[in-house]
């Protein structure tokens, strides 16, 4: 089943809620896909994404693409993110999303992703069935977005009390300064 919309459902309430929570760019940071143990991730000259999650989280990420490519501060992205939703995502689910500015933390924050779905009016709210997702997201990154190195991490959860609560694990690298003859 393919979703599309202005907002977002599991894989991309990990990534674009958070995004906007923090108002710092989170979702410019992404492309394809690594798992532990092997594979090369996909990557322009300045972001790239890595699945540091297990083969039975309740969301696989499938491949994760921006607009503008690369990410430009101060315009809109548009991410378009799918993904596979392995077991049903219910009240409770919630992602721990820590942001850093070079090796300095500047943002820790925990999100109740059922909640924000809500919030935001996503076009498919908890509990989420397994299946096949697509969505879409729009933001703006702020002109505010120093020139920097940024490290985003996402653990989603699917709540406390389940059996086998991991959901998503995803680490993001976003490089703002601009050398174009390096890549990160």
């Amino acid at each position: 089943m393919l979703i599309s919309g202005s907002r977002l459902l599991p894989v991309a309430l990990t990534l674009g809620y958070l995004a906007q929570a923090a108002a710092v760019p989170l979702l410019g940071n992404l492309a394809d896909q690594i798992r532990i143990g092997g594979g090369d991730a996909h990557t322009s000259n300045s972001w790239r994404w890595f699945d540091l999650g297990r083969p039975d989280d309740a969301v696989q990420v499938i491949s994760i693409n921006v607009t503008p490519d690369p990410p430009q501060i101060g315009k809109d992205l548009t991410v378009r993110a799918r993904g596979l939703v392995t077991r049903r995502i219910e009240e409770g689910a919630y992602a721990d999303v820590t942001v850093k500015l070079g090796l300095i933390k500047i943002l820790h924050k925990q999100f109740d992703i059922c909640e924000e779905a809500r919030n935001n009016n996503v076009t498919v709210q908890c509990p989420v069935e397994p299946g096949e997702y697509e969505v879409v997201q729009t933001v703006t990154l702020p002109k505010e977005t120093p020139k920097a190195k940024f490290t985003i991490e996402v653990k989603g959860f699917t709540s406390d009390y389940a059996e086998d609560a991991d959901m998503v694990n995803l680490k993001m690298l976003v490089d703002f300064i601009g050398r174009p003859w390096l890549s990160i």
